[in-house]
């Protein structure tokens, strides 16, 4: 008769089946190398603030968020956090530790109470050696991660910090809503922008003041749409 442990390590294998099963990498994955997958994957629970892994460790794989919200970031010259990406449920990232990278090339940390499962990278390459289908859905997960970076790179070339905000906050609004809950801290926002908090705490009340929003706390009313997009359209 199953006892309560067990059921416990069954639960956490559906659940652990159905995260992977979201991905993009694993979506189409027949049932047999799903559960391959599965077999070579740990989990992990992080509280928020804790670090996931520093630039320069040894990777030990790649991760899936099954709950919460990872930061990717690189720490700039003079000592500013640059967010490159904010992951979550059911997001994968750290693949190209698969390839010929051997430590991660970028900083991870929980932004609030998160958990991840752990690809073992050992373990995942001998799958995809056995079948080579994996490598191709690992090449299109990277491909995905990249086109993010270079559409990043592009919106904010040039553009100064009024533009990138008004872009920012029209692009996260839900759609014909005119209210947003930020889903990051400010101090977070000010990373993924690539400003400092003081900066981007200035542009905030300068929106404002203009009448184009109003902020209650981590919510923001859009209040004029078409003046965030003036900000976007001349680049100032």
């Amino acid at each position: 008769m199953p006892t309560s442990a067990d059921s416990l390590q069954a639960h956490r294998r559906t659940a652990l089946l159905a995260t992977l099963r979201q991905t993009r990498m694993f979506a189409d994955l027949s049932s047999e190398n799903l559960a391959a997958v599965a077999a070579v994957c740990a989990l992990r629970s992080l509280d928020k603030g804790e670090m996931l892994f520093h630039e320069g460790d040894k990777a030990e794989g790649f991760y899936v968020l099954q709950a919460g919200a990872i930061s990717v970031f690189k720490i700039t010259p003079d000592g500013r956090e640059q967010i490159i990406c904010v992951f979550r449920p059911p997001e994968s990232f750290a693949e190209v530790t698969l390839a010929t990278v051997e430590a991660y090339p970028a900083n991870a940390v929980a932004l609030e109470p998160s958990k991840v499962i752990v690809v073992q990278r050992s373990g995942f390459r001998d799958l995809i050696r056995r079948n080579p289908e994996l490598s191709l859905h690992m090449l299109a997960s990277m491909s995905l991660h990249l086109k993010h970076l270079v559409q990043t790179l592009q919106d904010y070339k040039g553009q100064q910090i009024e533009g990138r905000l008004a872009d920012w906050l029209l692009k996260h609004v839900p759609s014909g809503a005119t209210v947003l809950n930020l889903p990051v801290t400010k101090k977070n926002l000010a990373g993924q922008l690539g400003v400092t908090s003081e900066t981007l705490s200035r542009t905030f009340a300068r929106f404002r003041d203009e009448g184009l929003i109003r902020v209650e706390g981590p919510c923001v009313h859009l209040l004029n749409a078409d003046g965030l997009r003036s900000y976007i359209d001349v680049g100032v």
